[in-house]
């Protein structure tokens, strides 16, 4: 079998995901594996239109998007160069803290608010936190970034009858940890994380910069104090082409 035809079988027509998407997917993941390593660029676009059985135009539309995120960079005369950026390495252990956990990877973190509401917990909500469903809870929603790059962007839930100044002392600090020190609580552990990965729904895309096709891992915690109440519930979805979880014990 010829290696352009089995190279096409990656792309299918009539699925409802466009073919440009398709490819952009295809290429991200060539890049992750480390394929194109030996160049630092990507193949020509007449050869990428011939491994995938499209023309030109599509391919460009994928490149595009994946310039679009910053992943690689058009150079006239040259081709399609990778940007190398290194993915941020972020810990999930006993004491996870955002800006602890970057380190000295960025020379600059930045959590943005982006809105905050007291409304009833829901069910999923309620059972994180202990709580009865309907009870009160202060929701954050916010993105953090290193180096001007969006690298995550979060919903967070306290229960609003223990932590009733939640989104007012995090206005005033731009800090959890800070806000939960202004209510009496100076330290808390991490009691479970889940994480999977899936394509970034809209609102992802937007806030976190990315292109139609891109993946976010999905990490939903819950943090509690040192009795083991739980007091913070959260849907953490990080960049995955920008970010890393390693699971620290």
């Amino acid at each position: 079998m010829r290696k352009d035809t089995a190279v096409r079988k990656v792309v299918e027509r009539q699925t409802g995901v466009a073919l440009w998407r398709q490819i952009a997917d295809r290429i991200r993941l060539a890049i992750s594996n480390g394929d194109y390593d030996a160049t630092g660029m990507v193949p020509a676009e007449t050869t990428l239109a011939g491994e995938f059985g499209v023309n030109r135009h599509t391919v460009r539309s994928a490149l595009a998007a994946l310039a679009e995120e910053g992943l690689v960079r058009a150079v006239q005369g040259r081709g399609t160069m990778i940007e190398r950026k290194e993915r941020v390495s972020y810990p999930i252990s006993k004491r996870t803290r955002f800006s602890q956990g970057l380190g000295h990877q960025v020379k600059e973190i930045g959590t943005r608010l982006l809105g905050h509401a007291e409304l009833p917990a829901s069910g999923e909500v309620a059972k994180a936190l202990g709580i009865s469903p309907g009870d009160p809870v202060t929701e954050l929603r916010t993105v953090s970034s290193g180096d001007g790059r969006p690298l995550s962007v979060s919903s967070s839930y306290y229960p609003a009858h223990r932590f009733p100044r939640m989104a007012e002392e995090f206005e005033r600090l731009n800090s959890v940890t800070k806000a939960f020190a202004a209510h009496g609580l100076d330290d808390y552990v991490r009691a479970s994380t889940e994480i999977v990965a899936r394509h970034a729904d809209a609102e992802e895309l937007s806030m976190l910069k990315l292109s139609p096709g891109a993946i976010v891992l999905e990490a939903q915690s819950t943090n509690a104090d040192l009795d083991g109440k739980p007091i913070e519930y959260s849907r953490s979805r990080f960049a995955a082409d920008r970010m890393k979880l390693r699971i620290e014990t």
